[in-house]
C-alpha cells in the first residue's frame, strides 16, 4: 500500500530553532534560557493561529529533554528527539484544550504530574488552546501551576490570551508571536518552491502571503492547494482566481479614482471586480492597506503626497481611511455586497473632499500672515490721507533686547501689541479702521474666495467642503 500523502505544513515544520522563521526575539529568550540555565517552570504562547506557536512548544521539550540537554542545538538522529518531534514520546503529552477542558480532567492531571517522567528528563505539558478551558478547571490548576514537581514543565498555547484567568496568567513567562511579514513567508515559500521543483514568480508569493494573513501555516495549505490547482507553474493569476483577489494594478486604480473624484471610473472598476468575481471584502482590506501606505508617504513628504495617484493632503487621506475602515464593518453586514461596496466608497470620496473648520481656519491665518507689507517702520500716521483709506502702517524694524527703542516722530504713533484679553466692540471698530486700505481689500478677496465657495458639509463635526 502507498504511503499517505502528507501536506507541505506537516513536512515542512521547524526540526530546529533556527529553522522558524518570524519569530526570533521568542528563539532568542529560549535559546539564552537554555544556555543559562533560567528554565521556567510555565511558559505561555500568545498569537495569531499558524505563528509558530506549537512548533516552538515541540523544539522547546525537544531541546530539555535530549540525551545531551539540555541544548539549543539538539541531535536530529536521536530516537527521544523524533519521538517528540512526531508526538509519540511518553514524557512529553500535548492535550487539545479545547476537548480535554473539565475540572475531572485537570483533576488527572495534576495527579498523573506527581509520578515521575519514564524516558526523559523532564514531563512536559503542552496545553493546546488553553483559553478553552474552563473557570473551575483554570482554578483547580492553580496551585499546581504555581509549585509544580521539580521533573513538571508547563507549555500553554491560545489565540486569544484575554480569555486566559490573569491568575493563570501570572503564573507563567508570556511570550508574544507576531504576525510574520510578507516578505518573510515569501522567501520561506520559495525555498519550499525550490526543493518541490515548483515554479512560481516571486508575484505570485506575495499573493499568496497576502492571503495567509500573517500565518506561515495559512501560507504553506496555499502553496499546497495552488500546486494541486496548476501544477508545477504557478502564475499571479492564478492564485488570483483561485481566492477572487483583486490585482496591485487594480487597487491602485481604485485609490487614484478615490483620490480624483472621479465617479465614472470608480463605479466602473467595481463593476469589473464584480464581473471577474473578486472578493469585495478582501478587496476593500487591500484598498485600505494601499491608502495607509499613501497616508505614511504624506507624513514623511510633510503632509502632502501623490503616491495615492493625485496630489492630496495628510489630512484628506486621513478622512478617506477612516471611512474605508469604518465600511468596512457595513460591507460584512450588508444584504449587498456590491452595493454596500460601492456606498462605502463613494463616502470615502466625499470624506476625501472635506475640510475640518478649524484647520481651514488655521489656513487662512497662515496666509494673512504671508500678505506683502510696506518696508520701514510699522507705524500709523496722522496726516490725511485718501479719501475713504485709513492711515497705512508699515514694520517698525526689529530692536535688541538691550538696545532702546528709537524714538517716532511726533505725526506717528506706535501700533498697540496685540493683546491677550478680549476686546470690546469699539476697539475692534478701530483697530480694522487702522488697517491699510490695501490690506484690507486683500483679506476681503481672500474671505470671499474661501467662504462664498464653501458649504457645511457636516455642522456638527465642522467639516466643509468645496
Amino acid at each position: 500500500m502507498a504511503e499517505a500523502y502528507q501536506v507541505i505544513a506537516r513536512r515542512w515544520r521547524p526540526r530546529n530553532f533556527d529553522e522558524l522563521v518570524g519569530q526570533e526575539h521568542i528563539v532568542r529568550t529560549l535559546k539564552n534560557a537554555i544556555t543559562q540555565d533560567r528554565i521556567a517552570h510555565a511558559y505561555l504562547f500568545v498569537g495569531p493561529r499558524g505563528t509558530g506557536k506549537t512548533s516552538t512548544a515541540r523544539l522547546f521539550a525537544k531541546a530539555l529533554n535530549c540525551e545531551d540537554g539540555p541544548s539549543v542545538t539538539p541531535p536530529e538522529d536521536s530516537p527521544t528527539c523524533q519521538a517528540i518531534m512526531q508526538g509519540s514520546c511518553m514524557d512529553v503529552i500535548e492535550i487539545d484544550g479545547a476537548s480535554n477542558n473539565s475540572v475531572d480532567q485537570v483533576r488527572e492531571l495534576r495527579e498523573e504530574c506527581q509520578y515521575s517522567p519514564a524516558q526523559c528528563r523532564f514531563k512536559i505539558y503542552i496545553i493546546d488552546e488553553v483559553h478553552m478551558l474552563s473557570t473551575a478547571a483554570f482554578n483547580a490548576l492553580l496551585k499546581t501551576l504555581e509549585e509544580p514537581p521539580s521533573h513538571v514543565k508547563f507549555i500553554f498555547a491560545t489565540t486569544e490570551a484575554n480569555k486566559v484567568l490573569p491568575t493563570i496568567v501570572s503564573r507563567c513567562q508570556r511570550f508574544e508571536f507576531r504576525p510574520i511579514e510578507d516578505a518573510i513567508i515569501a522567501d520561506k515559500l520559495a525555498t519550499i518552491a525550490e526543493a518541490e521543483s515548483i515554479h512560481v514568480p516571486r508575484e505570485a508569493l506575495i499573493s499568496i502571503a497576502r492571503i495567509a494573513g500573517g500565518g506561515m501555516r495559512d501560507a504553506q495549505s496555499i502553496l499546497d492547494q495552488m500546486i494541486s490547482f496548476c501544477g508545477k507553474s504557478i502564475t499571479e493569476g492564478d492564485v488570483l482566481d483561485v481566492y477572487g483577489l483583486a490585482s496591485p494594478a487594480q487597487i491602485q486604480s481604485l485609490a487614484k479614482a478615490l483620490a480624483c473624484c472621479d465617479h465614472k471610473s470608480l463605479l466602473d472598476e467595481v463593476e469589473a471586480l464584480t464581473h471577474e468575481g473578486r472578493d469585495l471584502y478582501r478587496v476593500l482590506l487591500d484598498l485600505t492597506a494601499w491608502v495607509r501606505e499613501c497616508l505614511l508617504d504624506a507624513i514623511a513628504q510633510g503632509g502632502r503626497s501623490a503616491k495615492i495617484g493625485h496630489p492630496l493632503s495628510t489630512e484628506s487621506v486621513m478622512r478617506m481611511l477612516e471611512a474605508l475602515h469604518t465600511g468596512e464593518g457595513m460591507l460584512a453586514r450588508g444584504l449587498s455586497e456590491k452595493v454596500s461596496f460601492e456606498v462605502v466608497l463613494l463616502k470615502a470620496m466625499e470624506e476625501g473632499r472635506t475640510r475640518a473648520i478649524d484647520s481651514l481656519l488655521q489656513e487662512i491665518t497662515h496666509l494673512s500672515d504671508r500678505l506683502p507689507e510696506e518696508a520701514g517702520k510699522k507705524k500709523i500716521s496722522s496726516s490725511k490721507g485718501l479719501d475713504n483709506e485709513a492711515p497705512s502702517s508699515v514694520h517698525a524694524p526689529e530692536v535688541a533686547n538691550t538696545a532702546e527703542a528709537p524714538e517716532l516722530p511726533s505725526n506717528e504713533v506706535p501700533v498697540p501689541e496685540r493683546s491677550a484679553q478680549p476686546i470690546g466692540q469699539a476697539e475692534l471698530e478701530a483697530a480694522v479702521a487702522n488697517i491699510p486700505a490695501s490690506t484690507r481689500t486683500l483679506l476681503d478677496e481672500l474671505f470671499r474666495v474661501r467662504f462664498t465657495t464653501l458649504r457645511p458639509v457636516n455642522r456638527e463635526k465642522g467639516y466643509w467642503k468645496s
